[in-house]
């Protein structure tokens, strides 16, 4: 199991209280008004819907250091093209002129080369590495109780030879570069390890540093912290803008009237694109949707989650539940849940699972990704504005980085010695 760092020693008290308002009631929101009520100040969380929902609702759950390496890698172009052909393709694509789209499209296929996966990989191990430590920390305080946590690891589960000999460059590049070990287990000793998966399986990696939980249960224990630290928690308030002075904010403007905020967060995740006007930039970031489907609990169940590569599935065992999830749409924001997406997932776990997904289903589930176009989220300092801050663009890891992303956040607002470095996060990069 990788080593968890050793947390910064710098004390969290700041020397002045502070009026702040988070824009977005996601995880790295919720992360974000934690550890800055952590610090003394009077934190505001607003957001347009239900705080909570959207993608840090019905996500797969994964606290995952083993993802360390971003979408864009050598060939990944190729290889997707190819997929989508196919009218079972995890990706889709919907035509559309949308000038921002394939800007970030080209952006997306400009990092897909070996020294940007190294260089973006380096940065997402640091938060991921960080956030899985921060994590645990929480857990044993007591302060996130009832979300369903399990140190089990993971296991990415392979078909073929070929696939499940391919992970090994990767595996080995991944703990020669950061640290992060991976144990394979082949045919029959990958069924002693997990018994609910299919005989006849080429194999799997398992990363014990990888821990799970269920995201909607983290989330009413977010929230139950942050209230008990007098965060105030406003829903369907709509973020309309902000009043600048001198180029700083004075004032946060919603649908609910003007908050004053010596600080702003912009945590709106996959929403970020439609605040341009608002905050005065665009970041490129697209909104990827995925899909899950949460049922009982199959009688045959697996005991560790699972990532099923081939047909990028991913599956996690709850203790009040069962979830199937993944898949990637570029459609927008458009909010339909397509059935044969949702088909797709469980096809895709029934070729490794002995127990057929056919339980009964308690939900339905669609969300945007705040895909971002080099891998790498988005945190630091809007330009032009001193008071205002971004951190958003996790791609298909809010959860596993928002720790740690929380953390960061509080020491750049005071100014204190990060525990990470913020360098490769920050927002003028593009």
């Amino acid at each position: 199991m990788a080593t968890m760092p050793e947390q910064s020693q710098v004390s969290s008290q700041p020397s002045e209280r502070k009026s702040i308002v988070i824009i977005g009631g996601g995880v790295v929101g919720a992360a974000t008004a934690f550890y800055l009520a952590e610090a003394g100040c009077d934190v505001t969380i607003i957001d347009k819907g239900d705080f909570g929902q959207g993608c840090s609702h019905g996500n797969c759950g994964y606290v995952s250091p083993s993802h360390v390496f971003p979408l864009c890698q050598p060939g990944m172009i190729g290889s997707t093209l190819k997929t989508l052909l196919q009218s079972n393709s995890p990706l889709r694509i919907q035509p559309r002129l949308d000038p921002a789209f394939w800007s970030w499209m080209l952006s997306f296929a400009g990092n897909c080369n070996k020294e940007h996966m190294y260089h973006a990989g380096a940065a997402r191990h640091a938060l991921l590495h960080s956030s899985r430590a921060l994590y645990g920390d929480l857990i044993d305080a007591g302060i996130l109780p009832n979300c369903e946590w399990k140190p089990r690891g993971l296991i990415f589960v392979f078909q073929t030879e070929k696939t499940f000999e391919h992970h090994q460059e990767i595996a080995t590049q991944v703990r020669e570069t950061f640290g992060v070990d991976a144990k394979p287990f082949a045919g029959q000793e990958l069924n002693d390890l997990e018994p609910a998966l299919k005989s006849g399986i080429a194999g799997g990696w398992l990363y014990d540093c990888d821990a799970h939980l269920r995201p909607d249960r983290l989330m009413q224990a977010w929230r139950q912290a942050l209230e008990l630290r007098g965060v105030t928690i406003k829903e369907h308030c709509e973020f309309q803008g902000w009043e600048v002075n001198s180029g700083r904010v004075s004032a946060v403007k919603t649908s609910q009237g003007s908050i004053p905020a010596e600080e702003v967060i912009v945590a709106t995740g996959a929403w970020t694109p439609l605040l341009k006007q608002q905050i005065g930039m665009r970041l490129p970031i697209e909104p990827g949707k995925g899909y899950s489907i949460t049922m009982d609990r199959p009688a045959i169940c697996p005991s560790y989650p699972m990532l099923f590569e081939e047909h990028r599935v991913g599956v996690t065992p709850m203790q009040t539940g069962f979830r199937v999830g993944s898949t990637m749409e570029f459609v927008g924001h458009n909010p339909d849940i397509n059935p044969k997406r949702l088909k797709l997932l469980t096809d895709g776990a029934r070729h490794y699972l002995r127990d057929p997904i056919d339980n009964p289903v308690l939900e339905r589930w669609a969300g945007w990704r705040p895909m971002s176009c080099d891998g790498i989220p988005m945190i630091g300092q809007i330009p032009k504005i001193k008071n205002a801050w971004a951190a958003t663009g996790h791609s298909m890891l809010g959860l596993s980085m928002s720790t740690a992303t929380g953390k960061l956040m509080k020491e750049m607002i005071f100014r204190q010695t990060p525990h990470i470095d913020p360098e490769p996060y920050r927002l003028d990069r593009f």
